[in-house]
């Protein structure tokens, strides 16, 4: 099974139009208040034996991300596991957004000197009038962007530089990979995508049902995690990492400001346990931003939080023991 089309960012874009209504992004919500997620428009692949018309190649391409948004940080994270640091640059977009957009104030930008993100869209294509999304995939010897769907990208930088990165790392093992595949499609429905349902619906009905489905997975997802370390066994995949990006903003973001407060993540023994694990995996814990994460939807989505404050808590201590070394 393919990834979702439109697996990107939402609240990682940015809109030429205003909240109206109620709704965060008008335009992607339907007659009944429900979010419908913008498709990603490029789709381009880098390969590592040369057949696509972007070879993979050291200190060629660069990655444009925020630390804020789950869709990027899951390409900040395989490019850490995989030690693509010196291969891959990758540059940081303000975690705060206005009507501008992403913009380059704190980390200028060093590839193109763009202002702001919305560039480099009108630079691979001139008639682009759609959101401008993170992560962007982007080639420095053509001056486009290769792709800016994240599920996509992550598989790149899992396979195509291995010839620079680390190869022993293999998050989309062959004789699983029809499982991921299947996995990865009900996670992203309904947890990764469903959090942003529930967030923002503009309906109690659209609300109601992305909130409930939202539980339900986790709740399957915490009985799964009782017995095996991770979802496929002793060894994380790309599917653990797609719902850790999620899982790490839940009770400090989705919990509150999404109104996905059935339960917190801390209520679920093995889904806690989880992810205070894979926090604790080398090279992860410096990819996660909380400061970044709660300033940019806190202050970002006024139609969500009008005053734009952002509350001190949760206190969360992710460096505590997991207890789940035992488990293969």
């Amino acid at each position: 099974m393919s990834e979702p089309t439109t697996d990107n960012s939402a609240e990682c874009d940015t809109r030429r139009d205003r909240p109206r209504d109620g709704a965060e992004f008008p335009r992607e919500n339907d007659t009944r208040g429900a979010f419908r997620r913008q498709e990603s428009r490029f789709r381009e692949w880098i390969t590592s034996d040369g057949s696509s018309a972007f070879p993979a190649a050291a200190g060629r391409y660069h990655l444009y991300v925020s630390y804020a948004c789950p869709w990027a940080h899951r390409t900040i994270l395989v490019r850490s596991l995989k030690k693509l640091e010196d291969v891959i640059g990758l540059t940081v977009v303000d975690p705060i957004r206005d009507h501008r957009g992403w913009a380059f104030t704190t980390d200028p930008d060093p590839i193109n000197g763009f202002r702001f993100l919305a560039q480099a869209y009108e630079a691979s294509d001139p008639k682009f009038g759609d959101r401008v999304t993170v992560p962007v995939f982007w080639d420095k010897e053509t001056g486009v962007i290769v792709n800016n769907e994240s599920s996509e990208i992550i598989r790149m930088l899992n396979s195509a530089f291995d010839e620079w990165g680390d190869g022993s790392v293999d998050l989309y093992p062959e004789s699983i990979r029809r499982k991921i595949d299947v996995l990865n499609g009900q996670i992203y429905d309904t947890v990764n995508n469903g959090v942003y349902r529930a967030g923002f619906a503009t309906s109690q009905e659209a609300y109601s049902e992305a909130v409930h489905v939202l539980f339900a997975t986790l709740d399957e997802l915490d009985e799964r995690l009782a017995d095996r370390r991770y979802l496929f066994g002793g060894t994380p995949t790309e599917a653990d990492w797609r719902l850790f990006t999620t899982l790490v903003r839940f009770d400090p973001v989705y919990y509150g400001h999404f109104k996905c407060n059935l339960r917190r993540l801390v209520d679920y023994p093995n889904l806690w346990g989880y992810v205070r694990d894979l926090h604790q995996i080398p090279g992860v814990a410096e990819t996660v931003n909380l400061d970044h994460i709660k300033r940019h939807y806190y202050i970002t989505h006024r139609s969500i939080n009008p005053t734009g404050v952002v509350p001190a808590g949760p206190e969360i201590d992710f460096t505590a023991p997991h207890g789940r070394g035992h488990l293969a």
